[in-house]
């Protein structure tokens, strides 16, 4: 009888693996390089120690932080406060302690889907050839997807939360909305407050990258910056922003700490006050006038339909866009834990939180710009260049992971004689690779959506085609990737779910 060996990495290794795709990343850009942009690497790390201090550069700066603060906060609230009133409608205990049934929640999530799965700078560009220039395009671009997104977390947390107290309180003869107010609301109230606390930071970025693409704010500062070389001012934009962020995150943290549900509150007064805030900065704000006949008038004849839909060669173009989204996603994935094991020690977790904020704080698009000064456009330095800012959040996913399990397995290892690195390895690693594999094929989702910015840059993908087809107001061509950009990201999404269940029926199966 022959004996069947099923060979399995171990755990703590399955983070790692990703990280071989570097080598291939590497390759590629050896054999693309060339050296005429290693003296501008040079002058743009040198700029983040002497950053301009030119009042005039200065006050230009702060009031493009200041706009770009006043479209995050406009729109994280906008978002928070609707996508937690759309979240409970699309949540099926929602609607079985309400009416017994659940087909509305399926119905208002398939209908909510398609919002979600166009990325925000696709949103910003499309209202923007239709609505012009303002405040409210920027607000909306963020606020659309942003709302659906968090309907669709507080509809995950509702339905994998139920408290056992819904059905005694049920069988004692509550009424419906009583049993929500008591059993449903409470035990949901620190997830959903912690989860808008953290769309805050990703509202400040996403408003970021659209500046970067000329919807104004800080980011069109710094894109300016770039292109033009001035490294000193780009890095007092970058600083300026740093601190934004800290002071921001510090803050959002003291309200939970006094009292986690203080943020919805706050989120419902934060557009008021960045209305305020955006009047006082001459931000144009009035609600804009559409101009759909342009775009109307090239939709009405379906024959030009037909004929877009041909002109692309769409497997060639979904096949880069997919192969964009696995190098950025293994690399970053594989780039945390992988730089954790070469320098395991706690001075290292701390030299990390400044790698990976670095990361997080230089937009994909500056990324990519910087890395084409050294090698010519391809997949993998598209890929290479959105994987480094992902990698930025996936760092501070496991450092705070791993601060929260602690160190007492990697001390219990080194005691019984195992090294530095198989002791973290088997040891802090192990204790939170599963947790971190999990939220790595969430990441995955995100990475596919944000193709759009990078493809947009690096020549190749959707993104790339959308951009020529807006440029010359094609718009048959453009509804076509839309559409394919969407189906094509909810089809991620589903992969992704499949993923996170397997893991977790692993984690209790264990």
């Amino acid at each position: 009888m022959a004996l069947r060996i099923d060979l399995k990495p171990a755990l703590p290794l399955i983070p790692l693996l990703p990280g071989l795709s570097l080598l291939g990343v590497l390759l590629v850009l050896l054999r693309d390089g060339h050296g005429g942009g290693l003296a501008l690497l040079h002058q743009f790390a040198a700029g983040a120690l002497r950053p301009s201090i030119d009042p005039i550069v200065l006050g230009s700066l702060l009031n493009g932080l200041q706009i770009t603060l006043v479209i995050a906060v406009m729109a994280w609230g906008i978002s928070s406060v609707l996508g937690v009133g759309l979240g409970l409608l699309s949540s099926s205990t929602f609607w079985e302690i309400l009416a017994g049934g659940r087909w509305p929640a399926l119905v208002l999530r398939r209908c909510l889907a398609p919002l979600r799965a166009v990325h925000e700078l696709i949103w910003g560009l499309l209202l923007l050839q239709v609505f012009g220039l303002n405040g409210w395009v920027a607000v909306c671009a963020i606020a659309i997807p942003y709302t659906v997104l968090m309907a669709r977390v507080v509809a995950d947390q509702v339905d994998c939360h139920v408290s056992p107290a819904i059905p005694v309180l049920k069988g004692a003869g509550a009424t419906p909305w009583a049993v929500m107010l008591t059993g449903l609301v409470p035990p949901l109230a620190e997830p959903i407050s912690n989860h808008v606390g953290h769309r805050l930071d990703c509202a400040l970025r996403s408003t970021l990258i659209l500046g970067v693409f000329g919807l104004g704010g800080l980011g069109t500062d710094l894109s300016l910056s770039l292109r033009s070389l001035q490294f000193q001012e780009m890095w007092s934009g970058l600083w300026l922003l740093a601190i934004a962020m800290v002071v921001l995150d510090r803050l959002l943290r003291m309200l939970r700490s006094w009292s986690g549900v203080l943020i919805l509150p706050v989120a419902m007064a934060s557009p008021w006050v960045a209305i305020g805030w955006g009047t006082q900065l001459d931000l144009q704000l009035d609600w804009p006038v559409a101009e759909w006949s342009m775009v109307v008038g090239h939709l009405i004849d379906g024959s030009v339909g037909v004929k877009a839909a041909l002109e692309i060669s769409w497997p060639a173009v979904i096949g880069a866009t997919v192969w964009i989204t696995l190098i950025a996603g293994c690399v970053a994935t594989g780039l945390p834990p992988l730089l954790l094991l070469i320098w395991p020690s706690q001075a290292s977790l701390r030299l990390q939180d400044v790698v990976w904020g670095t990361f997080r704080l230089i937009p994909a698009p500056l990324s990519a710009l910087l890395l084409l000064m050294l090698a010519k456009p391809s997949l993998a330095l598209a890929g290479l260049a959105l994987g480094l800012h992902h990698s930025g959040v996936m760092g501070r996913v496991l450092m705070d992971d791993i601060r929260s399990t602690g160190l007492h397995s990697a001390q219990t290892m080194k005691a019984c004689g195992a090294t530095r690195r198989v002791s973290w390895l088997y040891g802090p690693l192990a204790d939170v690779s599963r947790a971190y594999l999990t939220y790595a094929t969430y990441r995955l989702d995100v990475i596919l959506r944000d193709t759009a910015i990078i493809g947009m840059v690096g020549g190749a993908g959707l993104g790339w085609q959308l951009m020529e087809a807006l440029s010359s107001f094609h718009w048959w061509l453009v509804l076509w990737i839309v559409l394919i950009s969407a189906l094509l990201t909810l089809l991620g999404e589903s992969l992704g779910e499949r993923l996170q269940g397997s893991w977790n029926s692993r984690a209790m199966a264990l």
